[in-house]
């Protein structure tokens, strides 16, 4: 076998690129908004689920409060959004139970019509 020796190659490298870094100007800081914003969103969440005779949504409610104060955090002014962010995921909650009840309602009258 023909083995060759390694041969070194040069390396040449170009100076550094140095980049400028500003700071972004960020979401609110947490700290006492913190608390108001987790009151708010309680206080929201219960008077949905008092309003809320379908225990199904319970959940569903939860969860879109959940969202609803995360993407809160993300603007400038959280206790503002909150409330519009939150009523606007119930009202889609609640428009998709309709048309799950609807449905099912129309698939039973099928159902007998076949029977």
């Amino acid at each position: 076998m023909n083995q060759t020796k390694p041969r070194k190659l040069p390396l040449e490298f170009e100076p550094e690129t140095a980049f400028a870094v500003a700071p972004v100007p960020g979401v609110a800081a947490r700290g006492p908004l913190d608390a108001k914003l987790e009151q708010l969103k309680e206080r929201l969440l219960d008077a949905a689920l008092e309003d809320t005779r379908n225990v199904v949504l319970y959940a569903p409610l939860k969860q879109a409060a959940l969202e609803a104060a995360a993407l809160a955090w993300a603007t400038p002014f959280p206790l503002l959004v909150l409330p519009g962010l939150f009523e606007e995921k119930a009202q889609v909650l609640r428009l998709r139970a309709k048309r799950q009840v609807e449905v099912r309602r129309r698939s039973q009258l099928i159902l007998e019509q076949t029977v």
